[in-house]
This record gives structure tokens, C-alpha cells and sequence, in this order.
């Protein structure tokens, strides 16, 4: 399965994107090649993703460095040694916290497999993800791109992403999923790197 894991591959494929559209070369030449961001495969990683769901990432971050403090590892089945009440303390939502309980119980019983899903095609691997309680198409595809290194993962309603394109392309309003989608098509098949890109130029070009 291809994966985007060196900065090497991921400054020449910004070089590729910038020869082909002049508005991602614009950001490129202003802030440099993008962060990898990359992300441990696993259990705590996705577990991760799903405090970020709705929130900003710095108060995600915080619940899950008290996660962190609260059990020796980020395991499932640490996770599930955790009552209401401590999850609560740390920040999880009571939604959340099923969520992670859920994702943890089928880790632990073996009912799925998420080290499998590395070596999947990016579309079975989503849709199993998917599949989770608690895992949408943001959660999965932010999965695919940061832990798993896919190269063309495009998380189209990612809001942060949605006014980073806004900016760059000069629309007027932010764009719909759909417009998201449409206006990816010509990045394929790097736009988990445009997708860095873009991120890097909302960051104002912050790691």
C-alpha cells in the first residue's frame, strides 16, 4: 500500500502540485513545504481524533494529555478501566466517552482489527472505519491521512481546510463538501499534500 512517509517524498509531491496550480505554489513559496504532522498508527491515535471531532485542537490536546496522565498507556484496555466520572475529569463528553469505550471493547474482544486496516485500499479501510461508533468520514479520513500516510485523502469537510480554501482560491464564501470535492479533482493523486499545504497556510505557516 502506497503511503506518504518521508519529507523528501513530501517536498518533491509539493513541488509537483506547485508546477501544476499557482495558487498552492503562492502558499509553498510564502511558507515552505508542509509539516508531515504524522501520527502513530493505532488505538490511541484514532482515539485522538475523536476528542477532536467538533472542537479545536488545543482543548482536545488538553483531555487527552490528562488522559494521558490518568493511565500508564493510551490502551484499550486501560481505556476501559475508566469510570464516568474520571473520563468526565479528563474532558470526554458522554458521547465521547462511549465512543472510545466502543472503539476500545472491539480492540480488546478482537472483533476488529485496526491494524489491519493499513494494509487496505483507502476506500475499504475508510468504509470499515467508518463502520466504528463514534467514526465518521472526517474522523476516518484524518486517520487515513496523518497515521496511516495515504497520499490521496482529501477530508472534505474539514472547516479549518474548507477556509484555507477559501482563501487561496480568492472565493467568496467558503466552499460547500461538494465544491470541496470538485475543487481537489486536479490535485489527485497527492491531495493529502495539498491538503498539508493548505493547512500549513491556515496555521499562518506554524508547526
Amino acid at each position: 500500500m502506497t503511503t506518504l512517509r518521508a519529507e523528501s517524498q513530501l517536498t518533491e509531491a509539493a513541488s509537483i502540485l506547485s508546477e501544476r496550480d499557482p495558487d498552492l505554489a503562492a502558499t509553498v513559496k510564502r511558507f515552505g513545504p508542509p509539516p508531515m504532522w504524522p501520527r502513530r498508527p493505532g488505538f490511541a491515535t484514532l482515539l485522538q481524533i475523536i476528542l477532536e471531532q467538533q472542537v479545536s485542537l488545543a482543548s482536545a490536546r488538553v483531555a487527552y494529555d490528562r488522559l494521558r496522565a490518568a493511565i500508564p498507556a493510551v490502551t484499550p484496555e486501560n481505556f476501559l478501566t475508566l469510570d464516568d466520572e474520571t473520563l468526565r475529569s479528563v474532558g470526554f463528553s458522554r458521547q465521547k466517552a462511549g465512543y472510545g469505550r466502543f472503539l476500545a471493547s472491539v480492540l480488546v474482544d478482537g472483533s476488529f482489527d485496526l491494524d489491519a486496516v493499513a494494509s487496505w485500499s483507502d476506500d475499504h479501510a475508510r468504509d470499515a472505519l467508518v463502520g466504528l461508533r463514534g467514526v465518521g468520514l472526517w474522523t476516518a479520513d484524518t486517520y487515513l491521512l496523518m497515521a496511516l500516510g495515504r497520499p490521496d485523502v482529501w477530508p472534505a469537510g474539514d472547516i479549518a481546510l474548507q477556509a484555507a480554501v477559501r482563501e487561496v482560491k480568492g472565493m467568496q464564501t467558503r466552499p460547500s463538501y461538494d465544491e470541496m470535492v470538485e475543487v481537489a479533482e486536479e490535485w489527485r493523486p497527492w491531495r493529502s499534500v495539498a491538503a498539508r499545504i493548505l493547512w500549513f497556510h491556515y496555521l499562518g505557516g506554524r508547526t
